[in-house]
């Protein structure tokens, strides 16, 4: 049995990590921390866990804390990830990973020099849709990838719980750092691809101010294929998923969501010819179980912190290419081998 720390225990832990580690039979939570202790106290007591602290740094010295989950908004996730580190806990990082890859690259160098293990909760890889679409597309069902899309949109209003979410020195970013980053480790995972180039282009109003309300990403992939991403907090909740092969097309609506069933449909001339309808619905539980056997040496993390890095990059390339309207290269990491 694994014992968890929650770090920055919000809306995101109750809402989502909770039910999944009540799914998950060889891990438990036995400590969260929030920045005000009061209120870390009463969410303890809520969720019957055993131990609050008021920091990161506390949470990660106790002895009841076998591996720390980081799930404080974006630009504690450096101090955060380090303080895991320093402790020698594993630590499971929320998306995305850091600021910019930079940080990304000192807590993948960290954690490899203390062997420290370290990985990026991209949820989505752990989804019955996307495993199902990655082997559809490696079973050549579809021939060879031509397009690729992802979209993600939700609402962000300035009444919205994370109220950091549009301020970019805690944020990073708007929708394309929150939520792009799923659609591109997304697109990356189903092709078994890597990005080699972006353009993209972002849309500012005085709602969001300082961060993209909209942007769109043209995605070029090393094996020929080529991605698109358009993210927005500006509509409603949209997650749909689609491939072009050469062949046919694979679709799904939606083919995001962990709430509600997915028909994920393969189409030749015009109409489905197979439909397969899958949940998402353990996703949550699958990720943390994955972490737990890491952290007891049964398997392998599979989204270990380079990944998180190679994200990062990828975001880093785009934003450059919002601001000069060109074309931007995105570099590989050196010492990772490739999408999974």
């Amino acid at each position: 049995m694994v014992r968890f720390g929650i770090a920055g225990f919000g809306l995101h832990a109750t809402r989502r990590l909770m039910p999944g580690f009540a799914q998950a039979e060889n891990c438990r939570v036995t400590a969260l921390s929030r920045r005000n202790l009061q209120q870390a106290r009463q969410s303890a007591a809520q969720y019957n866990i055993p131990l609050a602290f008021d920091s990161t740094e506390k949470l990660c010295q106790s002895p009841e804390v076998d591996a720390v989950f980081v799930t404080t908004p974006n630009a504690s996730h450096l101090p955060d990830t380090l303080a895991a580190i320093r402790s020698g806990k594993p630590v499971l990082c929320e998306k995305p990973m850091g600021m910019n890859a930079a940080e990304c690259r000192q807590m993948v160098e960290a954690a490899r020099q203390s062997k420290v293990l370290l990985g990026v909760a991209q949820i989505f890889r752990f989804e019955n849709s996307t495993a199902a679409l990655r082997d559809w597309i490696a079973e050549g069902r579809i021939g060879k990838p031509v397009f690729a899309r992802s979209e993600f949109s939700l609402q962000v209003g300035p009444q919205h719980p994370r109220a950091w979410i549009r301020d970019p020195a805690i944020a990073g970013g708007g929708p394309l750092a929150d939520v792009g980053v799923h659609c591109i480790d997304t697109l990356r995972f189903i092709l078994r691809d890597e990005v080699v180039r972006v353009s993209a282009q972002g849309r500012f109003d005085r709602d969001t101010g300082n961060v993209e309300n909209a942007a769109t990403l043209l995605l070029e992939f090393a094996q020929g294929t080529l991605g698109l991403v358009l993210v927005s907090f500006q509509t409603e909740y949209r997650t749909p998923l689609e491939v072009v092969g050469t062949e046919a097309t694979l679709r799904g609506d939606d083919a995001l969501n962990v709430d509600k069933p997915i028909a994920l449909e393969l189409r030749r001339g015009g109409a489905a010819v197979e439909v397969s309808t899958v949940s998402n619905a353990s996703a949550y539980a699958r990720q943390v179980k994955a972490f737990a056997a890491a952290v007891e040496g049964k398997a392998a993390f599979p989204v270990p912190g380079d990944q998180g890095w190679q994200n990062q990059l990828i975001l880093d390339a785009a934003y450059r290419s919002i601001r000069t309207g060109h074309a931007e290269d995105v570099p590989r990491i050196r010492t990772w081998g490739g999408p999974g």
